[in-house]
């Protein structure tokens, strides 16, 4: 394919790029390997590549069989998502540039297959490492063994590819979110990363529980923890290697690609954000006038794609960093953000709402366990209380509940803010403007409006999440015009007894 993996001189950049400034003939005749193609990432870079890369040759996706399902089963329900609706309509046929390798980033040699493994050494230009378990209350084993020694792993099948030309391994901008000042560079862990492969090997669960809380000391938890030793394993075990990392900050909905407001989890932010929509929020943890730093997904993907190209075409001897973040060009406010959460809301409200949307977002915690009793907990034991008198299933608690351990794991990031350096962004932003593909991708994030996105925010989550079409909007409005009634009472009500009780005490 006339692809080299000679780093360095003219001719690696003229084979990795024969189309000069363009990203799209740079990965065209290109075969592409990602790992966490059917995460929430993953998919919208498989479908971004199809689509603004459409001489490009092959795309391999490592799937592994998960809960009693083939990895032909589950390649047939991904591909079967409504993320590559516009693939199909647009490129038919497109889609069988994708091809299924049996893989499991948790295996050695990641689960290959002989033939696969040869087949992948021989054929790869481009590699796209984006699989890790993004749950932040994983047990050290697990995030180790994935987010760390899946990526040695990663890094041993890169060593052997013969025609690799770029590899952008996918991080986090909190890698390192024990420090709040942070630059395009990788930090020194005080842990190397082999020898907390070599403890998570070789101790006993309950010996490890005892060192954990040791070993992150100010990260908080084992997902930044494991993400920050992997880039120190890529510093040293990756030198050599064409390789760049990218880390983004939270990634949430899409802003335009491939639909506006595309989402297809309630992990996070997406989760809460859909509960104060339905009004079962009301208070949060949270310090208002902080910067929450949100990326829209598919900012990120065009990112990860043009950071590939910059990556082959500009080598450098130095490992570059992308802190793809948005607080530093484009900064919104927790506050601001949770005021235009609550906005949307009620111009575009489910049917699925609860009460009126509303929600405080206070430091204080002891006020908040008052909060929560009072307005989520008792109201959902009373919501249960119907649904089983009605003959119903109670699942207004668990649901509750969840939401409540969601909140809870994401508090860290609620109280605390970070500064991004962005030098490399910048340098990404200004060369990708000067290409001739600077129309088919935007990593410039001070294009956004905020007010825009959270609409298109919400009424993805109404949309992918909540299932809810537009033609109840117009009932939505009324059972929410009669809500915030209701809402209006209750307050009044609940002053008025305030106004008695504090009467009485005082006779």
């Amino acid at each position: 394919m006339g692809k080299t993996n000679t780093f360095t001189g003219e001719e690696q950049i003229e084979n990795a790029n024969p189309g000069g400034s363009s990203i799209e003939a740079f990965f065209a005749e290109s075969v592409v390997l990602i790992t966490g193609a059917t995460g929430f990432l993953g998919k919208a870079l498989v479908e971004k590549l199809l689509r603004s890369c459409p001489r490009l040759a092959t795309i391999f996706i490592l799937i592994r069989p998960k809960k009693g399902q083939t990895v032909e089963q589950r390649f047939m329900e991904l591909i079967d998502n409504p993320v590559y609706d516009r693939i199909r309509w647009e490129y038919p046929g497109t889609l069988s540039k994708v091809i299924p390798v049996k893989g499991d980033m948790n295996l050695p040699e990641l689960g290959l297959s002989p033939e696969d493994k040869a087949m992948l050494m021989q054929r790869v230009n481009i590699v796209f490492h984006s699989a890790a378990t993004v749950r932040f209350d994983e047990p050290l084993k697990i995030a180790v063994n994935l987010n760390t020694k899946g990526t040695d792993r990663m890094i041993e099948l890169c060593k052997s590819m013969s025609n690799l030309v770029s590899i952008i391994h996918v991080s986090t901008a909190y890698s390192n979110a024990d420090l709040f000042d942070i630059k395009e560079e990788v930090y020194s862990t005080k842990v190397k990363p082999h020898t907390v492969i070599d403890m998570c090997e070789n101790l006993d669960d309950e010996t490890l529980r005892i060192l954990e809380k040791k070993l992150m000391g100010r990260h908080p938890n084992t997902y930044t923890l494991t993400k920050g030793l992997a880039e120190n394993l890529i510093m040293t075990k990756g030198a050599g290697l064409p390789i760049a990392i990218v880390r983004p900050s939270i990634v949430c909905a899409a802003y335009q690609e491939p639909f506006p407001g595309w989402v297809d989890n309630v992990c996070g932010i997406t989760g809460i954000m859909m509960e104060i929509g339905r009004g079962t929020i009301r208070s949060i943890v949270c310090n208002a006038r902080m910067v929450v730093d949100v990326v829209p997904v598919d900012y990120v993907v065009d990112t990860l794609i043009c950071a590939s190209w910059h990556n082959a075409i500009e080598r450098t001897n130095n490992l570059r960093i992308y802190n793809c973040t948005s607080g530093t060009f484009n900064p919104v406010k927790w506050g601001e953000f949770g005021r235009l959460t609550r906005k949307h809301a009620i111009e575009s409200p489910s049917k699925y709402v609860m009460w009126y949307p509303g929600v405080t977002f206070r430091t204080n915690k002891l006020i908040h366990k008052i909060m929560v009793a009072m307005l989520h907990f008792f109201p959902a034991f009373i919501v249960d209380m119907v649904l089983k008198f009605q003959g119903g299933k109670p699942k207004m608690m668990k649901i509750t509940q969840r939401f409540q351990r969601a909140a809870l794991t994401g508090e860290f990031f609620a109280i605390n803010e970070w500064f991004f350096h962005g030098n490399n962004m910048n340098e990404l932003a200004k060369v990708v403007k000067e290409s001739n593909d600077a129309g088919c991708f935007n990593v410039d994030i001070t294009t956004l409006d905020w007010d825009s996105y959270v609409h298109r925010y919400m009424l993805g989550i109404r949309k992918y999440i909540l299932k809810d079409g537009p033609d109840t909007l117009s009932k939505a409005r009324n059972r929410l015009l009669k809500l915030y009634w209701m809402h209006k009472f209750t307050q009044f009500f609940s002053i008025l007894i305030l106004v008695k009780m504090i009467a009485r005490a005082g006779r």
